[in-house]
């Protein structure tokens, strides 16, 4: 069964790092440059939270702050349900469903290894469809009518 660590290995080098001390319109650019919805907050090699989508609506624009003059660290995200490298997707899936979370923060130990995104666990679920979908059922929600037509 497919561990984050799996997930970790198949996922490019993180370049969406960011310093607290940012302001919140850097945060954006970089998110847009970046094409992802969060950003890593790291200070130095300490991890410190992440900024997303969802802070940038809830945390700046709903409560009438400015991006230009608002620091990351006032925004971000930090408390995320943790991980550790040796847990599995099954795993993985179920913390993110039961605290609602779009994102985990993957551990080794005490160390901060990455980011876990609902995206990284349906690639997963797509790759390993055949291991996640039973056969039969795939065969009769393809079920054809005499006339060729899916029912």
């Amino acid at each position: 069964m497919k561990t984050v660590k799996d997930i970790l290995l198949s996922k490019p080098t993180a370049y969406n790092i960011i310093d607290p001390s940012a302001l919140v319109i850097d945060a954006l650019q970089m998110l847009n440059s970046v094409n992802l919805s969060y950003l890593i907050v790291m200070e130095g090699d300490i991890y410190k939270g992440i900024f997303c989508e969802r802070d940038y609506s809830r945390n700046v624009i709903l409560k009438g702050r400015s991006s230009a003059t608002t620091r990351v660290e006032e925004v971000m995200t930090r408390d995320l349900p943790l991980v550790d490298v040796s847990d599995t997707v099954e795993h993985c899936m179920n913390i993110m469903n039961s605290f609602k979370s779009r994102y985990l923060l993957a551990y080794d130990d005490q160390k901060f290894e990455g980011v876990i995104t609902i995206h990284d666990l349906l690639r997963q679920v797509i790759t390993n469809k055949e291991a996640v979908f039973d056969h039969t059922l795939a065969e009769r929600l393809l079920a054809h009518d005499e006339n060729g037509r899916v029912y």
